[in-house]
Order: C-alpha cells, then sequence, then structure tokens
C-alpha cells in the first residue's frame, strides 16, 4: 500500500496560529530537458504529493526559456511566465540533476532569471524552498548544497530536510512513478516539512525578512 494510503497528514495545532486560509502556493522548478528526465520525474512524484498534502502546485517547463542574457529577451514568454509564477509562489521545490559535480546548466538559468528585486517586489524572498537532486552514480549532495548557497542568496527559508536521490535510473516505474524505498520515504518527508514551515512562515516573511540596512534606505 502507498504511504500517502497509510498515514494521515495534520496541521491542525498550526492552523490554530495562522490567518490565511487558502492552499500553500508552491512553484517547482526542474533542471534537464531530457525525454526521460530524472529531476522532472522526482518534481512530478514532489508535486503528487504536495497536492495530496492540500498545495497548489504549477511545475514550470524550462524548454524554450532562453540563456540568460540580462534584458536582451526580457519580454520572451517564457522568462515572463517564469518570473510570474515565482511572484506568485509562497514556496519553492527545486529539482536538480548531478552533472560534473554540480548542478546543470538547465536549473542555474531558470534561477539567473528570478530577479532578486523587481520594482518594490522581490520575486523569492521570505519564500520557503526544499531542494532536491537526483544522480546517475552513488549518492551525493554536491548539487543540494549548491542549491542551498543560490536559496540563501536569493533570501529564500530553505528547509532542514533534502532529498537526494542516487541511481535515478533505478527508482522510477515504466509510468514515471517513484518507486517505493527509503529515497521516496524521504521525498515524503521533505514536502511534509516544505507545507510545515510555508504554513508557519507565509503570513510573517515579511517580518522575517526586515532589514535594518534596508529601513535604512528607504529612508
Amino acid at each position: 500500500m502507498d504511504y500517502l494510503e497509510k498515514h494521515s497528514f495534520s496541521l491542525t495545532p498550526v492552523e490554530q496560529r495562522i490567518t490565511s486560509t487558502h492552499k500553500p502556493k508552491i512553484l517547482i522548478l526542474y533542471g534537464s530537458l531530457r525525454a526521460r528526465s530524472f529531476s522532472r520525474l522526482l518534481a512530478e512524484e514532489a508535486d503528487r504529493i504536495l497536492n495530496h498534502f492540500g498545495a497548489e502546485t504549477k511545475i514550470f517547463n524550462p524548454d524554450g526559456l532562453p540563456v540568460f542574457d540580462n534584458d536582451r529577451s526580457i519580454d520572451h514568454p517564457k522568462v515572463k511566465e517564469l518570473r510570474e509564477l515565482s511572484i506568485w509562489s509562497e514556496g519553492h521545490v527545486w529539482s536538480s540533476p548531478e552533472l560534473h559535480g554540480n548542478l546543470s546548466g538547465v536549473f542555474k538559468n531558470q534561477l539567473d532569471w528570478i530577479p532578486l528585486t523587481t520594482g518594490a517586489v522581490r520575486p523569492t524572498q521570505g519564500k520557503t524552498l526544499a531542494v532536491m537532486q537526483v544522480s546517475g552514480g552513488s549518492q551525493s549532495f554536491n548539487a543540494v548544497n549548491s542549491l542551498r548557497l543560490l536559496g540563501r542568496w536569493m533570501r529564500m527559508i530553505t528547509i532542514p530536510n533534502q532529498s537526494s536521490v542516487a541511481k535515478a535510473y533505478n527508482e522510477f516505474d515504466e509510468a514515471g512513478h517513484m518507486k517505493p524505498s527509503p529515497f521516496r520515504n524521504r521525498l515524503v518527508d521533505v514536502m511534509e516539512e516544505l507545507m510545515k514551515f510555508t504554513y508557519l512562515t507565509r503570513d510573517t516573511s515579511d517580518f522575517l525578512v526586515d532589514r535594518y540596512s534596508e529601513r535604512l534606505e528607504k529612508k
């Protein structure tokens, strides 16, 4: 029996301390354009779990996103779509393959297109983040470590837990669903934790990221 069928999920104690009642809005990014992309399959598995937990999710398809060129392609439909989704979201899930010991260029290109500031709007500041990676060989944490660095730089609340799936080609069935395993159990843990942190912080993110130096700038 599937894990999600056996275990209930309740945020009742948390819900008593929040004001927002809408579903948490989570943007999911993945970092490969392969036909059978394991970072995409992991992202889609995370999407199913998050929807089971009551989130509203959107997965961005990076195919067609131009290479970051500062402002020459700023009006490109894929650039606009990505930036609008980032503003819409309250949390992110990042799923990258590990290539040459680090995150993929496809994934980094997406982050390069999300600015730290757009006028008075900060598209990522104060939003929650869960990081994940897939590897073709033994388990590694190079990509998720780099994703954490980027999340910190983009002023996001990166949750403590993370997912690193080794030999990812063994972990998904023909339909693209993740097989029962400790890797999938960890993925459920990570998505559960992301939901909890999003519930706890989304109504107070402005307070959490309020900075003395920025208040001085406004004055």
